[in-house]
Formats: structure tokens, C-alpha cells, sequence
């Protein structure tokens, strides 16, 4: 069985260019197109946020797909379910618009559409191989790999990183 994906962030390298939240609302458009997204009467709302920390820092966040999901168990219309892949997500036809879920989300990253009633979180692009942020990201901030497959990733730079050290 191969090991779910999840969306990693390198905070280190976000430059704060907003290209992840472009493209996820492109995604979450009826056309899929930029032009499109920006005429449609209803605005597609983007599912990843970037904030800024002083003095310098952007940090892009998504939703973490917490193993105990707060949201999950406070949603009391059963909106929010994991599938069969792991993955938390919202039935917007059974969301009746409490915003309870966004009240316990420790990462505050679910999102309310007003004019539907809805809330609404990151689905991962479940059309996509690779969802549109991570695509989108010029500088690799948003990496989507399996647990093992970045661990490997983040101990084969830090090896590198102590030998250079060493070295001098």
C-alpha cells in the first residue's frame, strides 16, 4: 500500500509572491481558467493562506488534515468526513453554514463562503495529481510528498548541511 501524500511547508523559502492562492481559487473556479474565475458571479475562494510574520517571514498554511480533526468532530450537520484516503473534507450540500468547524480549527484555515453559507477547506485538488499550490509555488515552499518520502528529503539536507559544516 503506498503511503498518502500530504502538503509540507518550507517556510524558509516562501517569498510571500501569492501564486499557491491564485492558483487554488483558479482550481476551485467553474471555468478553471484565471479570466474566468475573475468574472464568475460567485468568486472562487482559494483554500491555502499566506501570513505575515514580523519582520519578514510569509508562512503559507493549509489544512493540516489533523489525525483527530477538531472540525470533523464539532461539525454537527456531518458535513465533515474523511475519505477513503485519508483526506478531511466538506460536503457543502450537507454544510448548513454554523461556522462551528471554523471556530475550532486550530490553523484557522477554514474559510467561510458567505453568499453560499458554506464553509469550505483545502480538497487537496482531487482532479490533480499534484494540487494547484504546490504546482503554482516558484520557490518549492509547498511540497507534496509522503511522511517517509520528505523525512528523507529533510535528513539527506541536513546531513549535507552538517558535513559542509565540518568541512569549514
Amino acid at each position: 500500500m503506498s503511503q498518502p501524500k500530504e502538503i509540507f511547508v518550507r517556510a524558509d523559502r516562501c517569498v510571500g509572491c501569492r501564486s499557491c492562492i491564485n492558483a487554488c481559487a483558479v482550481e476551485h473556479s467553474e471555468s478553471k481558467t484565471l479570466f474566468g474565475a475573475v468574472m464568475q458571479t460567485l468568486r472562487p475562494k482559494s483554500r491555502v493562506y499566506v501570513e505575515w510574520v514580523a519582520p519578514d517571514r510569509k508562512v503559507p498554511l493549509v489544512c493540516r488534515q489533523c489525525e483527530e480533526a477538531p472540525c470533523m468532530h464539532a461539525c454537527i450537520s456531518g458535513a465533515i468526513h474523511r475519505d477513503d484516503d485519508g483526506v478531511v473534507r466538506t460536503d457543502s450540500d450537507k454544510c448548513i453554514g454554523c461556522w462551528t468547524c471554523v471556530m475550532v480549527c486550530p490553523y484557522g484555515v477554514i474559510g467561510r463562503h458567505l453568499e453560499e453559507h458554506k464553509a469550505y477547506r483545502c480538497d487537496r485538488c482531487p482532479d490533480r495529481d499534484v494540487p494547484a499550490c504546490v504546482s503554482a509555488c516558484p520557490t518549492g515552499a509547498l511540497i507534496y510528498q509522503s511522511v517517509p518520502a520528505y523525512a528523507k528529503t529533510v535528513r539527506q539536507n541536513a546531513s549535507h548541511e552538517l558535513v559542509k559544516a565540518e568541512r569549514g
